[in-house]
């Protein structure tokens, strides 16, 4: 197996923007060295004999499965609360259920709706927290998002990424993502759904380090001109489906097709971090085509959680 460095060891992962580029970097770096060791089946346990809880609020798919597969990888042992297996469900505060977790297990993974209790739960704590999903930040989507781009791209920095659709907590991740590694980001939204200000600016902030440009603009064609990657992300996120039918009008012209693939560069990849509602944000033809690596981008979950586990739990 190879060392890890420890350095990272008991951090808390919340944001993508809480760490050095040099870190983010070590992130990538030890996730596509545990991909290159699973692909080969050399065993790599170096959480045997820990265990991670994985709260989850919100429902889950790829989350659920790369973080519960990655723990098992690493020789450890996952376990699944929903509100309806655990007391949170029942009013059971946040700091409660830190204190107590804590005392039993190794780290804490949760997935949820408010960003504060994520907050609430790394404060109480003292094992790392590991943020799966909350309304404003996705931070390991875009761990796996980065590795999938490196792995196509074999590059970075420099490299120019659009956003087309709703300005989530996808689109501020990538925000963050971007400043710490020196990748343009371009987020195309409609007029009253852009991401955070003060996300925004603070990632402009980070991005001073890197000469990454970060910009918000309405125009999808212009966004997404001589573009390396196109991302995009369902235009109503969860627990926004009362809002879907208003936002489909608003987002009808940032649906990502051929047409609009056909303004990035002719080597440009096409992104999604899942569910997708094709026809909707995607067509058939640009996931299913040449130009898509979502599938791949969706495996890379599995190696990025892996390697946020293996550094900091």
């Amino acid at each position: 197996m190879i060392g890890l460095k420890n350095t990272l060891r008991g951090r808390d992962f919340i944001s993508i923007h809480d760490f050095t580029c040099a870190d983010v970097d070590y992130f990538l770096s030890v996730a596509a060295e545990l991909k290159r060791m699973q692909k080969m089946g050399i065993p790599h346990p170096y959480l045997a004999g820990k265990t991670l809880a994985m709260i989850f609020q919100k429902a889950s798919t790829r989350t659920r499965v790369a973080f519960e597969v990655g723990m098992y990888q690493l020789g450890g042992h996952a376990l699944f609360l929903s509100p309806r297996d655990i007391q949170l469900g029942r009013g059971e505060t946040i700091k409660d259920t830190a204190l107590v977790l804590a005392r039993m297990v190794d780290g804490i993974m949760i997935r949820t709706f408010d960003h504060e209790e994520v907050v609430e739960m790394a404060r109480w704590a003292d094992v790392p927290v590991i943020n799966g999903l909350t309304d404003l930040l996705h931070p390991t989507q875009v761990i796996g998002d980065l590795l999938t781009i490196k792995e196509r791209k074999g590059q970075l920095k420099g490299l120019k990424l659009t956003y087309v659709g709703d300005g989530n907590n996808v689109a501020h991740e990538l925000l963050f993502g971007g400043a710490k590694v020196g990748m343009d980001v371009v987020i195309a939204s409609p007029s009253g759904f852009e991401p955070d200000a003060g996300v925004l600016e603070l990632a402009r902030q980070a991005a001073l380090e890197t000469g990454a440009t970060l910009s918000v603009v309405p125009d999808p064609e212009e966004a997404v001109k001589d573009a390396d990657v196109v991302y995009t992300d369902v235009w109503a996120s969860m627990g926004q489906e009362e809002q879907a039918e208003e936002k489909e009008k608003n987002f009808l012209r940032y649906q990502v097709n051929a047409k609009l693939m056909k303004v990035a560069k002719k080597d440009a990849i096409a992104l999604h971090c899942l569910p997708a509602k094709r026809g909707k944000e995607i067509t058939d033809e640009v996931m299913d085509g040449p130009q898509s690596a979502i599938f791949d981008e969706s495996e890379n979950r599995l190696h990025a959680h892996k390697a946020i586990m293996a550094l900091t739990m």
